[in-house]
This record gives structure tokens, C-alpha cells and sequence, in this order.
């Protein structure tokens, strides 16, 4: 189904001349097409992740006008037409979104709490002098969300630990790390925070990923969406696409109904693969489904249970050798797994801030 059709389909009323359909294609492939080859394929993936400057080939210019297109009415966009997923990708994406869409969200009586545990790897870089390396460390969190939104919630952060290292260089890395946090009363010690409404350091339980409920269930229309308010971020749209499901999803907090148009809007992606059909992430198995980005060197990946629709986690692999950071191809260089099971209570204590908060140990004069 093309996006003419995808587009009556979802909005029966509103009559799309195919003229302007292929015109707005031909603008945006003309804008996209505009600017200069990107040279930030030379930089350290660490300080490309998260810059927003122009996308790919477009020149900021060109992303502008770009933006233009895509608000238009959602008719004209990324979604849909410049290929998609592989078709084992394609297959278990929709098979995924067929159990997702039929699976029931926990519902929670009073005085209970949906418990979301996120266990992963990270990468961490460092320097001492003109050493420069880079080394991952486990973290284990659990944040304990109530029946009542605005009564309180609790977030245990698990304490931090090295996990693996690359070399000397990385290991006397890791050993500074380590000793700073055990000499230090900092959160990657382990922490306990309680907020009402979640609103731990002033901020939100979601960390900013509060815009579920607006987000389209139409597969085609949230791909559009997500490419708009992601334009300029990561290294392409694609990718960061991506990357924009995979957050939220490890929210562990997503609806089904939602879950399942990101699993279809995933389907649209293009250069997205079959990666493992036993992809085994933190004791647990399932489908690794991921998107290779060449200014990285990375693929992103997310894992799921396609019997199920459950969302088992998430993980990025380096698919060739990272001499920035020492890292050869193959290395799982993070990854986070998402548990969630509803509870009768939660842990007791905690402040907003934590140990940021001075009085979080019953100090004198507070």
C-alpha cells in the first residue's frame, strides 16, 4: 500500500490530489539532494551522538525547508516511500504488532506500583594526561511507578560497577573511575529517590519522554512525526528514528496500542535488517531486530519477543573496528534490558534529590 492509499485509509475525508502527492515528492527529494556531503563521519561517534545540526546531505537550508514538507498535513514525508525494512525484519516487526495490539496493559489497583527494572552496559571515555580511552560499566535501576500518577513515586538506583575493559590503558581508566566513586558520596554508589508525581530533581519520572499519550497510532503518521521533531538530530533520520522508538520503549511504559504502531512504523525504516533470531540480552531471548549506521560504525538494535509484542531491550554493536574508543568490531558496546511486573508496595524513604538533597541522611539542623 502506497501513502495515497495509507493516507485515505486513515483519513477518509480528506480528498489528497495525486498532482500534489507527486510534487511534494519531488520537492522533498530535491531539498533533501541539496546540500554538501556531511564530513562528520570523521569525528569520535561519542560527540556525534546527540548533535543537532544539519542531516546527512542537507545543508541547514535545506533541513529548514525540509521541515516545511514534512508539516504538510502529514500528506508528503520520509514514511513509506523510500523502501523499508527487509522482509524478515518486515515480518517479525508485523508479527510483533499483531500481539502487541491484542495484549493487555497492567492495571493497577490502589496501593499498587508497575515496577520497571533497566539493567545495562554502557560506554564511558575518560582521560588522564594524554591517555584517552574508554571503558563500560554496569548499571541496575528500578523506578516503582504508583496506581495515582501524582502520589509518590520511588526510584532505587542500583549501585554502579565496571564491567568490562579494552586494554591497559582502559583498565587504569576504569580503576580511577571506581576509586572516585568509592572515595564519594555520588549516585553511582547507589541512591533512593522518592517524588510526588515522579518529578525526581525537579525534572520528570519519564525523563522527558512524557509525550506518549500524543503520539500517533497510525504507523505511517508516527514515522512522519518522529522524522519532524527528531530533524537535525543523530547522524540520519533513519537512525535517530530509531533511536527515538528504542527510548521510549525502554520506558518500559508504553502502551500497547503505541507499541505496536512503533513496531510497524519500524517496518518503514529504511535499511532496517533481521539481525538474531536468538538474540540473548541479559538471560533472556528474543528477536534482534537493527539498522546499521555507517557515520558510526554502529548498529542499533532492538529486541523483542514477536509472540508476545513484549520489548525485551535494546543494545548497540560495533560493526567495525572504533580506534577512537579501542574497540574492535563485534563488541556490544551497550545495552539495556527492561523488566516490568506490577507490586504491592514500594521501598520506603528517599527525598526528590537524593544524596544531591543534604538532608537525605537525616542531617543535623535540617
Amino acid at each position: 500500500m502506497d501513502e495515497l492509499n495509507l493516507l485515505r485509509s486513515a483519513r477518509s475525508d480528506t480528498p489528497v490530489p495525486g498532482a500534489a502527492l507527486n510534487r511534494g515528492r519531488a520537492a522533498l527529494l530535491e531539498r533533501a539532494g541539496s546540500g554538501a556531503p556531511s564530513a562528520r563521519g570523521a569525528e569520535p561517534r561519542a560527540k556525534r551522538r546527540g548533535q543537532r545540526i544539519a542531516v546527512g546531505t542537507l545543508t541547514t537550508v535545506g533541513a529548514a525547508a525540509l521541515a516545511t514538507t514534512l508539516v504538510f498535513a502529514n500528506v508528503v514525508g520520509l514514511a513509506g516511500w523510500r523502501g523499508g525494512a527487509d522482509a524478515a525484519a518486515a515480518a517479525v516487526l508485523e508479527e510483533a504488532s499483531a500481539a502487541a495490539i491484542t495484549s493487555v496493559d497492567p492495571v493497577l489497583t490502589p496501593g499498587q506500583y508497575l515496577r520497571v527494572n533497566t539493567r545495562g552496559v554502557h560506554l564511558s571515555s575518560g582521560g588522564i594526561g594524554d591517555v584517552v580511552a574508554s571503558y563500560q560499566y554496569l548499571s541496575d535501576d528500578t523506578l516503582y511507578r504508583p496506581a495515582d500518577p501524582a502520589d509518590d513515586w520511588v526510584w532505587v538506583r542500583g549501585p554502579q560497577s565496571v564491567y568490562a575493559t579494552f586494554g591497559e590503558e582502559s583498565e587504569a581508566m576504569a580503576d580511577a573511575w571506581w576509586r572516585a566513586v568509592s572515595e564519594s558520596d555520588s549516585f553511582e554508589s547507589g541512591d533512593l529517590l522518592r517524588a510526588p508525581g515522579g518529578a525526581f530533581y525537579g525534572g520528570s519520572a519519564q525523563a522527558g519522554f512524557d509525550d506518549l499519550d500524543a503520539l500517533p497510532r497510525e504507523p505511517y503518521q508516527l514515522l512522519n512525526y518522529i522524522y519532524r521533531v527528531t530533524l537535525g538530530a543523530g547522524p540520519s533520520p533513519d537512525t535517530e528514528a530509531l533511536v527515538f522508538m528504542a527510548d521510549r520503549l525502554r520506558t518500559g511504559v508504553v502502551p500497547a496500542d503505541l507499541r505496536a504502531a512503533m513496531y510497524q512504523a519500524a517496518a518503514m525504516i529504511p535499511g532496517v535488517e533481521f539481525v538474531d533470531d536468538q538474540a540473548t540480552l541479559d538471560g533472556r531471548t528474543g528477536v534482534a531486530i537493527g539498522r546499521v549506521e555507517d557515520a558510526w560504525g554502529t548498529r542499533m538494535e532492538i529486541i523483542i519477543d514477536p509472540t508476545t509484542g513484549e520489548f525485551i531491550g535494546e543494545r548497540e554493536v560495533a560493526v567495525r573496528d572504533l580506534a577512537d574508543e579501542g574497540l574492535p568490531a563485534g563488541t556490544i558496546i551497550s545495552w539495556t534490558a527492561v523488566v516490568i511486573d506490577v507490586v504491592d508496595g514500594a521501598p520506603a524513604g528517599g527525598t526528590p534529590y537524593g544524596k544531591m538533597d543534604p538532608c537525605h541522611d537525616g542531617a543535623s539542623g535540617c
